[in-house]
């Protein structure tokens, strides 16, 4: 659930992708099927896995941080790729690489069902995240590229309702899978998927390919840099709570992170068709919508991350029911994302993208309310509605004032851009915020054994446990009285820890409002998008 929802920007990248080339009326229903049904892959796998990782953790037998990288591997992947991916499709066709996109998953996901051990899942979801990468933009692009100028409106809409229905039937459906089947199964409800999209797709898409502007060379640099920076940074906060920081790995990896952030930075300034250019950055409202963007995104990703395990392992919900506890903060979204839209023409871009995350600020705080045992719609629901509305305020007019801050011709990589802030944004947070869970974690189960007089075995025991987290085993031979003030105590220390993380995710949130107040202008001058952007080199 650490991408619930589209992220921003999604269908501004459709209406500004490409021009259309020639497609037969009778093919159209088709492509846009295909569109759907790939994008909702991408959807579902974003939202599925993190209501499935308690049982995968136990099945597996994997620590808390090696769940972070089932969900880790395949973010990083396709949030350092994605820009890079949409100019592969230009260069080599659309069909074709969002069709490579397609199978790669397809097989990653095969991989991810039948793997025997936590490393080989993580490995095959890494190989998932390169798949995504080439078939989100592609899919995207390719309602683009298929329908003429005066049916794309309606295609985007059929669309971006499509949409909204998987991601609210996702989740739910992946936790039906899981207490009735096996977590495998979360995975493998994407190959019958793939199949007949693959099929659509040699039948009745057409082929495609960027104009001009797509005529530079491939930024690969860009992209190797951008996934060794991602990698080494994500590296060094996931395992530095068990290795430790000064580990020779965990240094080894901060390192490289940071040298390979600092050369991307470098070779984006000097490389001819950079996939980020750094020179929109100066426009004030679109560097400051993407500096929101990576707050209130880090926010979002890094706390719902954590929001399942708290209501599966400690609360002792279903997967099922985890699933369908944020379809509030869904259908809040897609219920409002019309009104909101008019909110920029009304009031201008800065007091909805300052009101909204405030709001949002609001519902992270909430969730730091609850206790064990607390009851779904008296607790967690109030938390999941205040979300929704702060989240439904802001992402609309977010979109609007990136694609307002530039021209039409550089509109696609700007929601491109946009797009992948706000995935490594959450690539970025379930990292760091692990290192806080972690370290709250542990302190609360100190100081629990120790008010608990618990015996010294039983603490060396659960200190060895305690990278699961709360999904921690219990010493063996306990009578059950026992068993339960261990229980509790272990359940407890993991809702210390989400209390924190949820109230980290509230000053985020914060931030990101006084990033609208202090960088975005009430109402940018007309055509501000086009000054003080030097040309490309």
């Amino acid at each position: 659930m650490s991408q619930i929802g589209k992220p921003p920007g999604d269908d501004a990248l459709i209406r500004h992708g490409c021009e259309a080339v020639t497609c037969p009326p009778a093919s159209r229903p088709w492509v846009l099927t295909a569109a759907i049904l790939g994008s909702s892959m991408a959807f579902i796998d974003g939202t599925v896995v993190n209501v499935a990782l308690p049982a995968i953790q136990h099945a597996l037998h994997a620590t808390a941080f090696q769940a972070q990288w089932v969900v880790e591997s395949y973010a990083l992947f396709l949030a350092a790729l994605l820009l890079v991916g949409g100019s592969l499709g230009d260069h080599f066709g659309r069909r074709r690489i969002f069709a490579l996109g397609i199978g790669i998953f397809a097989l990653a996901s095969v991989g991810c069902a039948l793997a025997a051990s936590v490393q080989q899942l993580i490995a095959a979801r890494a190989v998932q995240g390169v798949g995504g990468a080439l078939l989100v933009p592609g899919s995207l692009a390719l309602i683009s590229a298929s329908f003429p100028e005066k049916e794309r409106g309606r295609a985007i809409g059929t669309w971006s309702g499509f949409s909204g229905i998987t991601a609210a039937i996702g989740p739910v459906l992946g936790g039906y899978l899981v207490d009735h089947y096996s977590w495998a199964w979360a995975f493998l409800i994407n190959v019958p998927m793939a199949i007949a999209v693959l099929a659509i797709a040699w039948r009745h898409v057409p082929e495609s390919r960027g104009g001009p502007a797509a005529s530079g060379a491939l930024d690969l640099w860009g992209a190797v840099l951008a996934t060794l920076a991602l990698g080494g940074i994500v590296y060094a906060f996931i395992e530095a709570p068990t290795q430790g920081w000064t580990s020779p790995a965990v240094l080894a990896a901060l390192i490289a992170g940071v040298a390979g952030s600092v050369a991307f930075v470098a070779v984006e300034l000097r490389v001819r068709s950079p996939m980020l250019p750094l020179a929109l950055l100066r426009i004030g409202n679109f560097g400051g919508a993407n500096l929101l963007t990576l707050l209130l995104y880090a926010a979002l990703g890094g706390s719902l991350y954590f929001f399942p395990l708290n209501l599966i392992q400690v609360q002792g919900y279903s997967a099922t029911v985890a699933g369908a506890a944020l379809l509030p903060f869904i259908l809040i979204l897609f219920a409002l994302s019309g009104w909101a839209g008019q909110l920029v023409d009304r009031f201008g871009p800065r007091l909805p993208l300052v009101i909204g995350p405030a709001i949002a600020a609001a519902g992270f705080a909430l969730f730091a309310v609850p206790g064990v045992g607390a009851s779904y719609w008296t607790a967690f629901f109030p938390a999941v509605v205040v979300l929704g509305l702060g989240m439904a305020v802001t992402v609309a007019p977010l979109t609007t004032t990136v694609m307002n801050a530039v021209g039409p011709d550089r509109a696609g990589i700007a929601s491109g851009v946009n797009n992948a802030v706000s995935r490594t944004a959450s690539v970025l947070a379930i990292a760091v915020f692990g290192v806080v869970m972690a370290w709250a974690f542990d302190a609360a189960l100190a100081d629990g054994l120790h008010a608990a007089g618990a015996s010294t075995e039983a603490s060396a025991f659960l200190e060895g446990q305690r990278s699961r987290l709360a999904g921690a085993e219990l010493p063996p031979g306990l009578d059950a009285a026992a068993a339960a003030a261990l229980r509790k105590i272990v359940a407890e220390s993991f809702v210390a820890g989400f209390r924190w993380v949820m109230l980290l995710g509230a000053g985020l949130a914060l931030l990101s409002a006084l990033s609208a107040w202090m960088l975005i202008e009430k109402r940018p001058a007309a055509g501000q998008g086009e000054q003080g952007l030097p040309e490309s080199r």
